[in-house]
């Protein structure tokens, strides 16, 4: 009964490309392709915060304060994305795009996302069952690293993020209610994580911070070829549940939600810049 399990990633991909049908699945991914084009040439990729960060300049008290921010803006409610975009793959059946049965298919691929967020790891345990176990998903291990920076329980429950830190947090909450909207920003929040991701730990390790394991393990080194880092992987699929849910009538608004996005995601980081003068 068990047949072509291999390549999971790929046969999901491929289930969800035939329900899409060709000219659908074609006509989305050129507007998904000249989007991509508009996110790679957005102003963030030259945010002077990442120039900074690699070139050291920010401190031990400044670094604490950013990852604080960090913290609210995206890494708390980052899962509680995926699980909501898994959710709402129902709204595929709901509106006949796939037949019945057909959300499990792109819920399938966001699952795979899920299951390297959640700590789960490729392979067999001792048992032969799923090897995993939740210290290693990705928002404990940033908790873990907090303590890198000494801040107790205490201060990260009574921190107040800035204005910028909870309009970022609130941007992707908005997004919640339709599947099309959620997947567009985990796969804009998925450029900004690579972007700055390997900066922040460069900084970071600069004061005194171990980076050499947990979320900077999985965050951070993606040009460095790591095996535990996904994220151009986890990009990619929300582009492809995407191209099987947009209908032409929702691309100016899906193109004004990702583009929004990084410009909030911008100013965030440009008042991160201003640490460094103390603005």
């Amino acid at each position: 009964m068990w047949k072509n399990l291999d390549d999971p990633r790929g046969a999901a991909k491929s289930v969800i490309k035939t329900m899409a049908t060709e000219e659908r699945w074609n006509r989305n991914q050129n507007f998904i392709n000249g989007l991509r084009e508009k996110i790679n040439k957005h102003p963030i990729k030259d945010n002077a915060a990442r120039t900074a960060l690699l070139n050291k300049q920010f401190s031990f008290e400044n670094m604490k304060q950013i990852h604080l921010e960090y913290r609210h803006a995206i890494v708390q409610i980052f899962t509680d994305a995926l699980t909501i975009a898994q959710f709402n793959t129902v709204q595929l059946e709901e509106r006949g795009i796939v037949p019945p049965g057909g959300k499990l298919a792109p819920r399938f691929l966001i699952t795979l996302n899920n299951l390297d967020e959640f700590g789960f790891r490729p392979g067999l345990d001792r048992l032969g069952y799923y090897k995993g176990n939740p210290e290693y998903a990705h928002y404990p291990l940033f908790e873990a690293l907090l303590n890198g920076f000494k801040i107790s329980a205490a201060e990260r429950m009574n921190y107040k993020p800035s204005y910028l830190s909870r309009c970022v947090r609130q941007y992707l909450i908005d997004s919640f209610s339709k599947l099309e909207n959620v997947v567009t920003l985990i796969a804009v929040g998925e450029v900004q994580v690579i972007l700055f991701s390997n900066p922040l730990r460069v900084n970071s390790a600069a004061v005194g911070v171990d980076t050499s394991t947990g979320y900077y393990q999985v965050h951070g080194t993606e040009e460095h070829g790591a095996p535990d880092a996904n994220d151009d992987d986890h990009e990619d699929d929300c582009w492809a549940v995407l191209a099987l849910a947009l209908d032409e009538n929702d691309y100016g608004r899906i193109e004004r939600l990702a583009l929004g996005y990084l410009d909030i995601w911008d100013d965030f980081w440009n008042q991160q810049n201003g640490l460094l003068s103390g603005q």
